[in-house]
């Protein structure tokens, strides 16, 4: 099992920064891919980035140039930096862990971008 603790998140302004973090425990493997995604009101959760043990890092076209994702692997935390953020990212973000077959999610934390 892998329990996952998220913090981070608010309300910012558009164009303004948050920073989001996730710090998991538990049976974490040498290998895994921990990220995140996001889920706006109505709409289906959807990928914004991720990133392996082995530093492969993908990220949503949506967000590319203005989010980056970074892990500590001792630590077992990963986070994302949020910059420029527009209305539209708005969502509850999710952490993410997978391990072999096994998924982990995060209890979600709320990101708003209003003025």
């Amino acid at each position: 099992q892998v329990q996952l603790v998220e913090s981070g998140g608010g309300l910012a302004q558009p164009g303004g920064s948050l920073r989001l973090s996730c710090a998991a425990s538990g049976s974490i493997f040498s290998f895994n891919v921990m990220g995140w995604y996001r889920q706006a009101p109505g709409k289906q959760r959807e990928f914004v980035a991720s990133m392996s043990s082995t530093s492969i890092t993908a990220v949503a076209d949506a967000v590319k140039g203005r989010f980056a994702i970074s892990r500590d692997n001792v630590r077992n935390t990963v986070n994302l930096q949020m910059n420029s953020l527009k209305p539209e990212d708005t969502a509850v973000y999710f952490c993410r862990v997978t391990v072999g077959r096994n998924e982990y999610w995060g209890q979600g934390t709320q990101v708003t971008v209003s003025s």
